[in-house]
């Protein structure tokens, strides 16, 4: 047994730090977290003692515990070695309380890269916990909970169920409604641009074309038809030439924000796939550690890059910069990103890691390199039968490449040119036009956001640190919240003008164009819109951006132990949480309602709304138009359509469903619309959900056939169990079985496609006792049910869950809730949706 235990997070990083140490160490990982606040019915904080936390350690981390307890318990010491941010340092800290460490004399080192050197160096230099840091993470951790927790609790009663809000989450949804409302509100303009095509000699007396410009927009085709007029007929000649020599100089080497950004541009990751990839990198010991706002290199580093740049491209190309980082609190670790052993070009087999790890090293040398040098040319030239006018050429040479011999950093500007070399020209020279265009363009609304525009936005606004761009972006988009979704639309054919003066003619002609395209870009939901007007009405503060980046700087106070974390908490929760309460009693429930105007066809009310599930809906009929007895007829909004913008028109387009799409094999085939979406109906009982790339409205035959045949060849009898036979499939939750009507959920560690009947009838075994003992109690007759959940016993009342009471500040134990009578039930669910039982009352009399 070795003397001395190191504890790092992840089995990766245990793997690769136990080569370099020696028989003296034994390394262990916890998986990340071993416990966080308490989850399920509890609110995990005793808002009245101190904001103190109730950490629990959860049922999947009790054997990693219990096999570090077990280690802990024969090593000599106890050393951590977590990551050197808050989230690591917190780690280390509850490693200390779960295992009995002293947290005032426990070792803690600390390494900005996994290799050798740096592990040995860190052991010789251990330092104690920060106490400061572990708070300011708690304080994090704490104030997220009670403002997810409250404005969750919330939306569920003013909005919808099963919604979630946060903190920044709530924030970075609003960046994204805010920017689809301008999109919406921009009226483009058009205008006309004036391109004229020149032909000269070039050096080899060859003659080539080059592009002048004129800098006057034109508003109207009328403005470009009385410009090109004037031109009829001129002579062209260079009035003035002046040559700039110009500089560009590298970027500084990545941090978490700006390699998200560049990995999305260049590599088209997504965030999340970025950060993962770059932990995969860190833990291997090829980069530094990937979270920090740091552009700062060690001396070290800067004569390592500095020795292999000289060695592959000569002094020439070398220039030692020292980057500093304009933000003052960058806490989060303090060198950029770079690679560990910069003479290594290749690092992986694995594409995704190789790709990355290229990125990293080509922004570390290239931010070592020299300045790239240019000479820009910009050339005036006149035209005779127009005095007041002019064109302008420009050109661009590169005199020395320096930095860009490796790296030119990405923008989120798809739309600029590359301006090219310009021929031999001299002052007075006169110019043969080919041809000059007046081409209609069109003003231009503002970009969605991508995940990499987000972040860069996020952090511009001071809002989150690099350990939390990814998260956030990855909870808004979460299949349960609905807030944003990431989609590729095509976009809509639009025509525009041409005018080509040729030969002293002109000719005009009308040409199309497609516009509005988007690839992976951020669309808010309906839902989206309706929660942020929704908080942002009631919760301005919350939702304020410069507030949401002030209690950051607040975290970062607690970080340097300039305040006490419960005192930051307490001047926020405070009015919080009188505001929540308030809004409770007098908010209206939202539904984000628009009356559209009156279907011809029946003279009633066309309108818009979010309905119950959280679905947009279309509704034709209210209450007061409509027969005893009979419902409103209801449609789903079309692919691409939204509650704030669908005409009245759009919205009667989509009662065009249900429709015939032919047969197959002989049975009839239609497509319609349901409370789960769109689906396609063969037969009688065979229904086929429509994928989302699918349009309900434009589906073919031949592709509904399609789909009808994969879902009847995955409706095969896979096995039987008990003389009955089960199928796989999958659903909107994920795949699973089914089993006459039980529906088994297949767990992600086994491949529906791989699935042996003896782990099928396991999972199916398993179910069927689940449900034995999922009721404490069963009242069908009124819909109500007691039931063992994840997180304890909870009620059951038609779809809705509900919480059960404390008793003695205790969450209630299932023996506990065997004692409840039917009436006991009643009571918590009166107190809970009070009236609920008058209303089924009055029902029940009126039938």
């Amino acid at each position: 047994m070795a003397k001395k235990l190191l504890i790092v997070e992840s089995p990766a990083k245990a793997k690769t730090i136990e080569k370099y140490l020696g028989g003296d160490f034994i390394v262990k990982s916890s998986f990340g977290h071993i416990r966080d606040l308490e989850k399920g019915s509890d609110l995990g904080v005793d808002v009245n003692n101190g904001y103190k936390p109730n950490y629990v350690v959860p049922a999947d981390k009790f054997k990693t515990v219990k096999d570090l307890k077990e280690t802990a318990g024969k090593a000599d010491e106890v050393w951590l070695a977590t990551d050197e941010d808050r989230e690591g340092e917190a780690i280390s800290w509850h490693l200390c309380q779960v295992l009995g460490l002293d947290e005032r004399t426990t070792k803690r080192i600390v390494f900005h890269e996994i290799t050798k050197p740096a592990i040995q160096k860190a052991v010789q230099n251990p330092r104690l916990l920060d106490l400061n840091v572990v708070n300011a993470q708690q304080a994090r951790r704490v104030l997220d909970r009670l403002v997810g927790w409250e404005l969750s609790g919330l939306l569920w009663k003013k909005v919808k169920s099963q919604l979630s809000a946060g903190r920044v989450q709530s924030v970075a949804v609003k960046l994204i409604v805010e920017r689809e409302r301008d999109i919406q509100q921009f009226n483009s303009e058009p205008f006309f641009r004036v391109v004229a095509q020149f032909l000269t000699k070039n050096n080899q007396n060859k003659v080539v074309t080059f592009k002048a410009e004129s800098p006057q927009r034109l508003e109207t085709e009328q403005d470009a038809q009385t410009f090109l007029k004037k031109c009829i007929g001129a002579a062209y000649t260079v009035g003035n030439i002046e040559v700039k020599p110009t500089r560009r100089k590298p970027a500084p080497p990545f941090t978490t924000s700006t390699l998200q950004q560049e990995a999305s541009r260049k590599l088209g990751f997504a965030v999340s796939r970025t950060m993962k990839v770059a932990q995969r990198l860190y833990e291997s010991g090829h980069i530094t550690y990937m979270r920090t706002d740091s552009v700062n290199l060690s001396e070290t580093a800067i004569q390592t890059i500095g020795a292999e740049i000289q060695k592959q491209y000569g002094p020439k190309y070398h220039q030692a910069r020292r980057f500093k980082t304009k933000n003052e609190s960058a806490q989060e670790a303090h060198e950029a990103i770079r690679p560990t052993y910069v003479e290594n070009p290749q690092v992986s087999q694995d594409r995704d890691e190789q790709r990355l790890y290229e990125l990293i090293w080509k922004r570390t040398m290239a931010s070592q390199m020299a300045d790239a040098e240019l000479e820009k040319t910009v050339v005036d030239i006149r035209i005779s039968t127009h005095p007041t006018a002019q064109l302008v050429a420009e050109g661009e040479v590169i005199k020395f490449d320096g930095f860009l011999k490796l790296y030119l950093e990405s923008t989120d500007d798809e739309q600029e040119e590359e301006q090219g070399m310009l021929p031999p020209l001299t002052v007075g020279q006169a110019l043969n036009l080919s041809d000059m265009t007046a081409t209609e363009r069109f003003t231009r609304a503002p970009a969605r956001y991508t995940e990499a525009g987000l972040v860069k936005k996020l952090e511009e606004l001071g809002i989150g640190r690099p350990s939390t761009y990814a998260p956030t972006i990855s909870k808004i988009m979460e299949d349960n919240r609905g807030y944003v979704t990431k989609e590729s639309r095509p976009g809509e054919e639009r025509m525009f003008r041409v005018l080509t003066l040729k030969n002293d003619e002109i000719k005009s002609v009308t040409s199309k164009e497609v516009t509005g395209t988007t690839k992976n870009v951020l669309y808010p939901s309906d839902i989206g819109m309706i929660v942020t007007d929704f908080l942002g009405g009631h919760f301005d503060k919350i939702m304020d951006y410069g507030f949401t980046a002030g209690i950051e700087e607040r975290f970062d106070d607690i970080a340097e132990g300039k305040t006490d974390w419960t005192k930051v908490i307490d001047s926020f929760y405070r009015p919080f949480h009188v505001d929540v309460e308030k809004t409770l009693q007098e908010a209206e429930r939202v539904s984000g309602e628009r009356i559209l105007g009156v279907d011809p066809a029946t003279g009633r009310t066309v309108l818009v709304r979010m309905s119950s599930l959280g679905k947009p809906v279309i509704q034709i009929g209210t209450g007061e138009e409509l027969e005893a007895k009979e419902k409103p007829r209801y449609a789903n909004l079309r692919l691409g359509k939204n509650l704030e913008t669908v005409s009245l028109e759009e919205a009667l387009e989509s009662f065009a469903l249900p429709r015939v799409l032919g047969e197959h094999l002989g049975v009839e085939m239609t497509v319609n619309t349901g409370r789960y979406g769109p689906y396609i109906k063969y037969g009688e009982n065979t229904f086929v959900n429509l994928p989302k790339t699918d349009d309900p409205f434009e589906i073919t035959p031949e592709r509904a056939t399609e789909l009808v045949k994969a879902k009847l060849e995955a409706d095969k009898p896979a096995g039987e169990y008990q003389n009955i036979p089960y199928t796989i499939g999958k659903g909107r939750f994920g795949p699973f079985i089914k089993w006459g009507e039980l529906f088994v959920n297949i767990p992600a560690r086994i491949a529906p496609d791989k699935m042996t009947p003896t782990q099928a009838v396991e999972l199916i075994e398993a179910k069927i006792e689940k449900e034995g003992n999922r009721y404490i109690h069963l009242w069908e007759a009124e819909k109500i049910s007691v039931e063992n959940g994840r997180w304890g016993p909870y009620i059951k009342f038609g779809k809705n869950n509900l919480k059960l009471p404390r008793i003695n500040g205790a969450a209630m134990t299932a023996d506990y809730a065997r004692s409840l009578t039917l009436e006991d039930v009643k009571k918590i669910i009166e107190a809970e949706m009070p009236g609920v039982f008058d209303k089924k009352e009055k029902k029940t009399k009126k039938g």
